[in-house]
């Protein structure tokens, strides 16, 4: 096979350069050309390694391995050309063939797929290389950029290599452990100026480059230094490949491939990518001359689903099979047969086939995006969430992609893809116009409320379907924005509440919250003047003593205004002795008391300064304390006797209790309505008199005799035992307390003394 091999290099050289015949006058022509090509074609030194990789793809594979391609750059001078270091670049292909060998010492000629000028691209090389090297399947060649002593003719003449290197040295460089080496073998020794370069450029070039890919299934790069711990490793492959699907609906396929890096020893990285290949027709308006005969285009999205492998500074957006430079800004990578600048750097703006390409890519996005968000019935809700992070929020600094963008929003906002809460476990989508978010603090309000038994399986019965908890987050922003997803209006609020169990159901805690969030939120520029005024939300003790609920309007009229009280918080032990003392009153003067629960949970409410203020000054709650709960009384239980006693018996244990002191019993006990022995209720009085069957006095006259002169003979029942709101008064007990507290006269007390008729 070596033989044959050298024979037919022997045979190119006679044969096609003339070398030990004529000179051929054309060659020096020739020769500048194949320069002037190789010069301007390629702009930068990235371009040799992007060229080598696509011939790695375009080469033949023995089955069952996985093809794989690996660079070394060595320190060691093996080609004897005075190289300050040599790349090497290995590939398990099957081999160059006699066709391989032609195409490569000729101009124009290519033996690889999609007419490719294989022959043009081997030779960019010589922008880091003075000589390359290629061993395979027994060839054993080299060329040089000096024209060739012997025809003029530089780049593409092949001369034999017999050593410098030979096959023991480059596997001594491959391999220490003596594995074979693979069947080709590139040895490019380093012009000195393109040494840092080169070294640059391997160690930047990008892992993702393996995805749109269909061979190369593994790369890897190495540094091989005179001193071991200045060598270095990196290697990149696709460790899997699964979840494939067809949808020939569509003409598309979708996989997800896991890619992983490892560089110098340091743990493995990973990344999966969603991959989504779609098919077009290609349009007339489309065709363009060197793909006349392409009748469809392959549109490839790759969607991260972690953080994207990187090395270097940038993340290519657009691929062309190998990464141009274009930054799309967008979240995910397109990959199509783009034609591209001279440069390679990006794809030809204004050519009409790329054109068409991208004209199909919002289509490709729409049908991937919704296989993402649908397609596995049994993800959780909370993991559709990410999947929108592949939205092209940002707007990219090429005009051509950001009308990529828009054709792309534009489809988004006419398909039902937004999830929907439905505290189910079915998933429903809805066009972004028709869901509605929550604020984020309504949504803390619910998610505890339901921990507690509450039920909102209507959430979005109420004029808008109500985006997914998961979704609706402060992270998801610029997304819900760009699809235009808006916040309910208060008018969705107000009929949540009022057509849940929220108010009557939740914890304390929750329903201080809720106040907090109506109070804070929207109140004094929405909430004060919607039906959230109408809605039952003020809790308070009803007359029955069992909770009941007023509005907020019902608590700001003035007139026929219903008075809800708190306690001072300094007297909170007495919360449920008003309270008590105003069911035994029948909530009197419209006079209601939040529960006592509640009461005490907004002394300990981390927010409470903030919530009595909004009480106070917008529902009308204010604090009372005892003194004052009794002066409200005195003036609303004048037109009745059970209730005029029963003030008495409230003013007597209060002040046994030290709730009120002499001083304030004193001053309401002058104003207090009585009860006289004819039943009538007295307002205003000069004296008292104690009742007449348990004093002496009577005995002494018919009559009261100074009645007439505004003296009050009290009703024998304050005379008698009671029991008001638990508390109960012996006999006789209420009556001394009236008798010291009224101050009777002095002058009555002293005849009563002398006549020995008093109590």
């Amino acid at each position: 096979m070596a033989r044959s091999a050298k024979e037919h290099i022997e045979d190119i050289r006679r044969n096609r350069f003339s070398i030990g015949g004529k000179t051929n006058p054309l060659m020096e022509d020739l020769h500048q050309a194949v320069k002037y090509l190789s010069a301007e074609l390629y702009a930068k030194d990235v371009h040799f390694l992007m060229e080598l990789i696509q011939n790695a793809e375009d080469n033949r594979y023995l089955e069952g391995g996985d093809p794989t391609l690996e660079f070394i750059v060595t320190s060691k001078d093996i080609t004897a050309t005075g190289a300050p270091a040599t790349l090497l670049v290995f590939n398990n292909e099957k081999g160059f063939s006699s066709g391989n060998i032609d195409s490569i010492c000729s101009v124009g000629r290519s033996t690889k797929k999609g007419n490719r000028i294989d022959g043009i691209g081997f030779k960019s090389v010589f922008l880091i290389t003075a000589r390359p090297y290629i061993f395979s399947n027994g060839y054993q060649i080299r060329f040089s950029e000096e024209p060739c002593p012997h025809c003029g003719l530089g780049y593409i003449v092949p001369e034999w290599v017999e050593q410098n290197p030979t096959l023991e040295d480059i596997k001594q460089i491959y391999r220490a452990g003596g594995d074979p080496l693979p069947t080709t073998t590139i040895v490019l020794p380093l012009k000195s100026d393109k040494v840092k370069p080169v070294k640059q450029q391997l160690s930047s070039i990008h892992p993702e480059v393996l995805l749109f890919l269909s061979k190369i299934k593994r790369l890897s790069i190495r540094e091989d230094n005179k001193d071991p711990q200045l060598s270095t490793i990196s290697s990149v492959a696709i460790s899997s490949e699964i979840n494939f699907m067809t949808r020939k609906n569509i003409n598309a396929e979708s996989y997800t491939l896991r890619l992983s890096e490892e560089e110098n020893g340091d743990s493995e990285k990973e990344c999966d990518y969603y991959m989504w290949k779609q098919k077009f027709p290609v349009r007339a308006e489309n065709r363009v001359e060197r793909r006349m005969d392409v009748e469809e285009l392959v549109v490839t999205l790759a969607f991260p689903n972690q953080e994207r492998l990187q090395r270097g500074e940038c993340l290519p957006g657009v691929y062309a099979f190998l990464p141009t430079e274009m930054i799309s800004n967008f979240p995910f990578i397109i990959q199509a047969d783009f034609v591209l600048a001279s440069s390679r750097e990006t794809i030809m703006l204004d050519d009409k086939w790329n054109q068409g390409i991208l004209d199909c890519v919002p289509s490709a996005f729409m049908e991937a995006f919704k296989s993402l968000v649908k397609g596995i019935d049994k993800a959780p809700l909370s993991s559709l969430a990410r999947m929108f992070q592949f939205l092209p929020v940002n707007s990219s600094s090429y005009e051509v992609l950001n009308v990529v963008r828009d054709e792309i929003k534009a489809k988004l906002v006419q398909e039902n893809i937004v999830p929907i809460e439905t505290y189910k476990q079915q998933k429903h989508f809805y066009k972004p116009c028709e869901v509605g978010r929550l604020l984020s603090n309504f949504w803390d309000i619910l998610t505890e409320a339901r921990e507690q038994g509450i039920s909102f399986i209507n959430l979005s019965s109420h004029g808008r379907y109500i985006l997914s908890s998961s979704f609706d987050k402060v992270k998801y922003d610029h997304i819900l924005n760009f699809l235009g997803v808006k916040f309910v209006d208060n008018g969705w609020y107000a009929k949540c509440i009022q057509s849940s169990n929220l108010v009557e159901g939740a914890s304390e805690g929750v329903y201080l919250k809720l106040l907090l969030f109506i109070a804070t939120t929207k109140w004094g520029s929405s909430f004060c003047d919607s039906n959230m005024i109408n809605i039952p939300l003020i809790k308070h003790v009803g007359p029955d003593g069992n909770l009941s609920h007023f509005s907020i309007n019902e608590c700001r009229q003035q007139q026929g205004a219903k008075s809800v009280f708190l306690a001072d918080q300094n007297l909170s032990h007495l919360i449920s002795w008003l309270i008590g003392w105003n069911k035994e009153f029948g909530c009197a003067s419209n006079c209601f008391f939040m529960p006592e629960s509640t009461q005490q949970a907004i002394w300990v409410f981390p927010k409470k300064q903030t919530l009595l203020e909004w009480l106070c000054n917008e529902v009308d709650i204010n604090t009372l304390n005892v003194y004052k709960f009794a002066k409200l009384l005195c003036n609303s239980i004048k037109n009745n006797r059970r209730l005029v006693i029963a003030y008495a018996h409230f003013l007597y244990h209060s002040f046994s209790k030290d709730y009120l002191t002499s001083r304030e019993v004193g001053s309401l006990c002058c104003s207090m309505p009585l009860v006289d022995n004819y039943g009538h209720i007295v307002e205003r009085r000069a004296g008292v008199l104690v009742p007449a069957n348990v004093s002496k006095w009577a005995d002494l006259t018919v009559s009261n005799p100074w009645r007439d002169e505004g003296y009050v003979e009290l009703a024998e029942e304050y005379v008698y035992p009671y029991c008001y709101a638990g508390q109960h008064t012996r006999e006789k007990e209420l009556l001394n307390f009236l008798v010291i507290m009224l101050e009777l006269l002095i002058y009555l007390v002293y005849v009563l003394q002398m006549l020995g008729f008093l109590v």
